[in-house]
């Protein structure tokens, strides 16, 4: 196969054209440049844009031997990717090979220039995508990941990378020479995996997604001090509908995600039944699609980052954040989504990334290997995942509560199933018990109330039933149903809490003015990616109406 180095190299490495260059040279500074000199650090924020004029520029990555060559740039090329757009950490160093002339643009100047140049957007912003989907493709990034595979903390950091589309290198110590090597190199114990090798430099020690974010500059300063117009809590499809509508509107806007952007979507193998993809998206481009987006409009992202507490009696309301800041803003957006059911087995949380999964992804697919897997669920997302996993003849059992798939899912993803010779639908039938020695090896099920128990000999279950709420952070501050999604409009009706104001709440208020909430955590919502956009876009309208009162 082809890399994208090799089918997209003149999108990925585009020549300006005079023409582009002029236009260019009013947003930056002109630079001699001298044999040998470091324009840019691999790990350095804020860094310029550079666009060669004269000379030749190498782009070198940080390895742990040796810097590896990727690149070179001559006259009408240009430097960076993804992250040069956001002004965070870069993954590689630009050194000068050949003497010569470059324009420097800073980051604030290239954002400005994607939002108002609509040719050099097109140009900056495909090669940008492409360079970091070559990244990731070839595993270039400044970050090795020595662990176990099959252990719940080595998969919790690859499913954070992968999904906020960070290149990295992962290195199974239980099959790899060269792993067991570098930790004794680094001097690591088998009970301090996994371990993440930082830039080449910063070992960490099971960290968290937080530590692991922190040090490679994901995400950008926050400022404690600034009033938003906007925070909206969740990167869901609603939350970044949101954001970019907002932020294209020229709104001050800050989202703020616990893992990565996407929620429940951004974990989907495949959607097919979203407006304007006739062959189907996965959850993670379509995510991966939005944030760029919202970026692209100067919206700041904040990623392994909870937000613990919404202080709505302050004026501006106030978040607190896991990471010990508190953000202001002038309205909040609740986005925060819904997580599947958990089954109510005792043992469940002792397998939970060890046999058990609630994301079906080709991290997760990798780990499985041809083994069986049950799917436990009758929604769509469930349907997408044994069509998925069953791709390569991989034997799927479906279980569903219910007598049959029809009420919850749509049809194209049932007649799929049923012409599936490799995935069996079990109806009526619930998981009674998991076992295993430190991983999963064994599940039992029932069908029916008077079923006998059956146990199989299956090392791989992923779990996608039913939706509770994410709202626990909101401590009451908001008006919730019996089920504790967030009551909005016309829901708010004969509320014994009252509503504040001579106006009746507006759509997606909550019953606190100017805070509202879109997508799977609203009450009543659809649970479908396409309402949640129209939500979070939608929303935005009457984010402007409030802040005009």
């Amino acid at each position: 196969m082809a890399t994208l180095l090799e089918s997209r190299r003149e999108q990925m490495f585009p020549k300006l054209t005079p023409a582009q260059i002029a236009r260019l040279a009013g947003h930056g500074r002109r630079l001699a440049t001298t044999d040998g000199q470091v324009l840019s650090s691999a790990g350095e924020a804020h860094r310029d844009l550079l666009v060669v004029l004269s000379g030749v520029l190498e782009i070198v990555r940080p390895g742990l031997h040796a810097e590896e060559l990727l690149t070179l740039l001559v006259a009408g090329d240009f430097s960076g990717e993804m992250s040069t757009l956001r002004g965070l950490g870069s993954f590689v160093t630009v050194r000068v090979r050949q003497s010569g002339e470059v324009i420097a643009i800073s980051d604030a100047e290239l954002r400005r220039i994607v939002q108002t140049d609509s040719e050099l957007s097109e140009l900056f912003m495909r090669a940008f995508i492409l360079r970091r989907m070559g990244l990731i493709q070839a595993g270039q990034g400044d970050i090795v990941l020595l662990g176990s595979m099959h252990t719940s903390s080595a998969l919790r950091l690859v499913q954070f990378l992968t999904r906020n589309a960070y290149p990295h290198t992962a290195m199974d110590v239980d099959t790899d020479p060269d792993a067991r090597e570098l930790l004794q190199r680094l001097h690591v114990g088998s009970g301090e995996l996994p371990v993440v090798l930082c830039r080449g430099q910063v070992v960490l020690k099971n960290p968290s997604n937080a530590e692991v974010a922190a040090c490679l500059g994901m995400n950008p300063r926050i400022d404690q001090s600034q009033v938003r117009d906007v925070i909206v809590i969740g990167a869901g499809p609603a939350g970044l509908a949101a954001a970019v509508y907002a932020a294209s509107e020229g709104l001050d806007t800050l989202v703020v995600e616990t893992v990565a952007s996407g929620g429940q979507a951004g974990s989907s193998s495949k959607i097919e039944n979203y407006l304007g993809f006739p062959t189907g998206i996965s959850g993670l481009a379509l995510a991966g699609r939005a944030l760029v987006q919202a970026q692209k409009f100067g919206a700041d992202v904040a990623v392994a980052s909870s937000a613990l507490r919404l202080r709505c009696e302050c004026k501006p309301f106030e978040v607190d954040l896991s990471g010990g800041e508190v953000v202001r803003g002038r309205t909040i957006i609740i986005a925060s989504g819904a997580e599947y059911r958990k089954l109510a087995l005792e043992n469940l949380s002792d397998y939970l990334g060890v046999g058990v999964y609630y994301a079906a992804t080709s991290v997760e697919k990798r780990l499985c290997g041809d083994d069986p897997v049950v799917i436990v669920g009758g929604g769509n997302s469930a349907g997408q995942a044994a069509i998925f996993m069953s791709a390569n003849g991989r034997q799927v059992h479906l279980l569903v509560r219910s007598g049959g798939l029809a009420e919850s899912m749509s049809r194209y993803l049932i007649r799929r199933i049923e012409d599936s010779p490799n995935i069996t639908l079990h109806a009526r039938t619930e998981i009674t018990a998991i076992e295993g020695n430190g991983r999963l090896e064994r599940v039992t099920w029932r069908t029916g109330a008077d079923g006998q128990p059956e146990t199989h000999s299956i090392a791989h279950v992923f779990l996608m039933t039913g939706a509770v709420p994410n709202t626990e952070w909101l401590q009451g501050c908001v008006a919730l149903d019996d089920k504790g999604f967030v009551k909005t409009g016309p829901d708010l009706h004969g509320d014994p809490d009252g509503w504040p104001l001579s106006r009746p709440p507006l759509l997606l208020e909550t019953s606190v003015p100017r805070i509202f909430a879109v997508g799977d955590v609203r009450s009543g919502s659809a649970k479908r990616v396409a309402a949640a956009v129209g939500e979070g876009s939608v929303c935005v309208q009457l984010l402007h109406r409030v802040l005009n009162e």
